[in-house]
């Protein structure tokens, strides 16, 4: 109960700083910066180690301009000295451990406490109310069923029907999606981009009609304007999509005016920088790096998010003096095809990766379709593992059950390897589909 009282304490907040004036936005942000760096540096050894190297102060870091004294921080880096960033105020048996999706095939484990992890649902459910969803709205999310035994409602939370989602397995086919939300008759249909990319294919089709909901959210996929136009055109109803990562959650958003995207100022705070680690000009293109102004059991300060993005000088109509920004290019995969007829979504297979019971033995992974019958799986361990075949067995397993798939269907293979190679920009897309007429489906 006291989780939920603290979700809508902090949900309350946070639609109140959509009504400040761009200043008031600007000194709140300096003022979270400035206790977040002191709290690391008396705190967490990793950042402390940092500030002594530059020979710098928490004091020196006063405002937004002052980021830039400090070196940006690489995923590789937080993996390489996971208990060296945890707050010494925390012991990490004593929080909640979530792992990014791996879009790179390079998971990352990390760590935030009860009331973190509440803030976060908070910084969501925000960005659907300035989209337009209501309190006690039909809403039907498309999500890990994982995810979703984890994420038990208050019942106070059940009996007032305020903001209680109805579940639906990303694993499950389109055409059942589109079965249980005729079923349902939600107010906002919400899921991965991809998901509601295969429903609105199959829907194309013309052969089942769906029911029509009054908005559709997106995120965690990159899509483009034919693909969000093809969605809407569908469900006959507006798409918006938001920009987060699993360890930050939201980061941008699309409000009810669907412009560009709205920076959480008041949560993060948003660079864009070029090759050199400098700051770019707004409408030049540059790498999105991150500083979360409320993590404190793990802060991430000037962390890379592996994506480019603009910065807009644009003012919203909606009258929210949240800076607006837009994605350039994002992390992209391909969707996964069954010979038996089913298409599966990219981001069902790295949430199989990341439910997988032995995925802390894998430091590194990449899953590739050769053929239509074939998809082999590569890893690399991060240590010796005396039974491989065990956990090649009950990896393959893993996916045969959740994705319903017969050995007849479909063959997986499994090879460890040393190294998996990067590409030019550093990056190594985790889920990848070599039947190119299958690739932009």
């Amino acid at each position: 109960m006291y989780n939920y009282f603290r979700l809508i304490y902090d949900l309350v907040s946070l639609i109140r700083h959509c009504k400040w004036k761009y200043e008031e936005l600007v000194d709140y942000q300096n003022k979270k910066l400035r206790e977040i760096v002191k709290y690391a540096y008396n705190h967490v050894p990793f950042y402390r180690s940092i500030f002594r190297k530059l020979n710098l102060k928490p004091e020196e870091i006063r405002s937004v301009e002052d980021l830039k004294k400090l070196p940006i921080i690489r995923k590789e880096e937080l993996r390489t000295n996971v208990e060296k960033v945890i707050s010494n105020e925390f012991s990490i048996s004593n929080l909640l451990a979530e792992s990014t999706s791996g879009t790179t095939g390079q998971p990352l484990t990390y760590y935030l406490t009860r009331s973190e992890n509440e803030f976060r649902k908070a910084k969501l459910l925000r960005a659907n109310i300035c989209c337009g969803q209501k309190p006690r709205d039909r809403w039907v999310v498309i999500t890990s069923p994982f995810h979703a035994k984890r994420s038990n409602m208050a019942p106070i939370q059940k009996h007032l029907g305020i903001f209680t989602p109805i579940t639906a397995s990303v694993f499950d086919p389109a055409s059942e999606l589109i079965s249980f939300v005729n079923h349902v008759k939600p107010d906002i249909l919400e899921g991965y981009s991809s998901s509601l990319l295969l429903m609105a294919k199959e829907l194309e089709k013309g052969e089942c009609k769906v029911w029509k909901p009054r908005l559709v959210i997106g995120g965690a996929d990159m899509l483009g304007d034919y693909e969000q136009n093809l969605i809407e055109k569908v469900f006959n109803a507006p798409f918006y999509d938001q920009y987060a990562i699993n360890e930050l959650e939201a980061l941008a958003w699309q409000c009810e005016e669907k412009s560009e995207y709205h920076i959480d100022a008041d949560t993060i705070i948003m660079e864009f920088v070029d090759e050199n680690g400098e700051k770019v000009a707004p409408g030049e293109s540059g790498e999105i790096v991150c500083t979360s102004l409320f993590n404190y059991a793990m802060p991430f300060i000037r962390y890379a998010v592996g994506d480019v993005g603009v910065l807009s000088n644009d003012k919203c109509s909606c009258g929210r003096s949240f800076p607006l920004m837009k994605l350039v290019e994002g992390r992209k995969d391909s969707f996964i095809v069954i010979p038996s007829g089913p298409i599966f979504s990219p981001q069902a297979f790295l949430i199989l990766m990341r439910e997988y019971k032995f995925f802390n033995c894998i430091d590194r992974y990449r899953i590739i379709q050769k053929k239509i019958d074939l998809i082999k799986i590569y890893l690399k361990l991060k240590k010796i593992v005396d039974d491989k075949e065990t956990l090649k067995f009950e990896l393959i397993n893993h996916f045969r059950r959740a994705l319903n798939i017969s050995g007849d269907d479909l063959t997986f293979e499994v090879e460890f390897v040393e190294e998996l190679p990067l590409s030019k920009s550093g990056k190594l897309a985790a889920v990848v589909s070599e039947l190119t007429r299958y690739e932009k489906i």
